[in-house]
């Protein structure tokens, strides 16, 4: 089980508590509070069904220009095709919220993750955050409090951290998701279910942190896919204190580039981890498609890969099956020549311009498929385009999970 053994952003208080929304009864009401007003930077699914939270979510962040005093997170129940009574209750959420941490409703962004189209018990969300509030801390226990209540099908909390050294200070981050099925984020700028906080006490305009975020998503939880399934709910909140003192605007660049690097490892951490920790995943395979006429052409690739069924379950088996990874990158719509094209796994050379590779031997491939990471490379030309996606197994053991999700 991952720990938080780094100093937390100052300027955050976090906690956790038991609304009575999970069916386990565990901590189901997570609340993040800035000490004062942060600046934010969210992206939210692209999916064109989503969720109440997300819908008041973009309004709030619309309303404030990025201005956030609190977040609320409830798991166990998405709150998503639930109507106009699912709106009032995010926006009850956000109210009932403000009055406790002196803010206006729209300074408090709501998340929520469970089953989708079930209505959400309003009087257990709002009777708990009083609760909430008289627990608030700045403290590594309060930090992983709130990252346990906010998981669902997760078998393990996921948290990452880093420090980045200022002149006379440092500038902290700290990082939790939660996330283990219907995991395919596409995630665009504002505009189960895969929910991300990060947290940093830089001071930094929303204008820098939106332009800082999507950098790191890009290369992060949009290059990740358990099953290829977009969530209504998909949500990457960033939040930043100004507690540090430390201003981007004033910064050299050498301590902006340090600071995008801690973010992105961060992010890089947090995405292995939902792949780690997916639905019965047995397997974590590291996708890596080069020599395409562009970045967009090889993702396309690398998902058409990561999605095909057959490729999955083959993996789950460690079956040296590479003609169905030939075959799904055929069907992906990127012009290639098979002639021009080379597969790898495992760094063993399985396929080689349009045939199988001399001297192949399925036992040694099977051996390296074994292993629980593994990489797979395709090259299919000598394009500057490259994508890696992370990605997994397809196993008996997530079938019976979502085939008994509701029930």
């Amino acid at each position: 089980m991952p720990s938080l053994r780094k100093e937390l952003p100052r300027g955050f208080r976090w906690a956790a508590v038991k609304a009575g929304i999970k069916a386990s009864g565990r901590t189901d009401v997570a609340v993040a509070v800035a000490d004062r007003m942060a600046s934010a930077a969210v992206m939210f699914t692209d999916n064109q069904v989503v969720a109440a939270p997300v819908t008041v979510g973009r309004k709030h962040m619309a309303a404030t220009q990025g201005c956030v005093k609190a977040v609320v997170v409830n798991a166990g129940n998405a709150n998503c095709a639930t109507g106009a009574p699912g709106i009032a209750v995010s926006e009850e959420t956000c109210r009932k919220a403000a009055e406790l941490f002196g803010c206006a409703a729209e300074e408090v962004i709501p998340s929520s993750t469970g089953i989708i189209g079930v209505p959400l018990p309003i009087e257990k969300l709002t009777s708990a955050l009083p609760h909430a509030a008289e627990r608030l801390a700045h403290s590594n226990a309060a930090a992983e409090a709130f990252a346990t209540a906010i998981m669902t099908t997760d078998t393990k909390m996921k948290v990452s951290q880093a420090t980045v050294e200022a002149a006379e200070t440092s500038v902290r981050i700290f990082g939790c998701c939660k996330g283990a099925g219907m995991i395919g984020p596409q995630l665009g700028p504002p505009h189960a279910t895969m929910l991300v906080y990060l947290f940093t006490d830089i001071a930094a305009e929303p204008a820098v942190l939106r332009e800082l975020l999507q950098g790191r998503v890009e290369a992060s939880f949009n290059s990740i896919s358990v099953d290829g399934d977009t969530s209504t709910n998909d949500t990457v909140l960033l939040l930043a204190s100004g507690a540090s003192g430390v201003k981007w605007s004033d910064a050299p660049r050498s301590f902006q580039d340090d600071f995008c690097d801690a973010l992105q490892h961060v992010c890089n951490e947090l995405a292995h981890a939902i792949i780690d920790d997916g639905e019965g995943v047995t397997h974590v395979v590291t996708l890596e498609i080069s020599g395409t006429a562009n970045d967009a052409d090889a993702k396309t690739i690398a998902k058409s890969i990561a999605h095909s069924p057959l490729c999955k379950t083959a993996w789950s088996s460690a079956d040296p099956n590479w003609g169905r990874i030939i075959a799904a990158a055929g069907y992906a719509g990127v012009p290639f020549s098979p002639e021009e094209t080379t597969v790898t796994i495992g760094g063993v050379k399985v396929f080689d311009r349009g045939v199988r590779a001399a001297g192949y031997d399925e036992a040694v491939v099977h051996e390296k498929m074994k292993q629980r990471e593994y990489t797979i490379a395709v090259s299919v030309g000598s394009g500057p385009g490259r994508s890696r996606f992370l990605t997994c197994d397809l196993t008996v053991e997530y079938v019976h999970i979502n085939a008994d999700y509701s029930t």
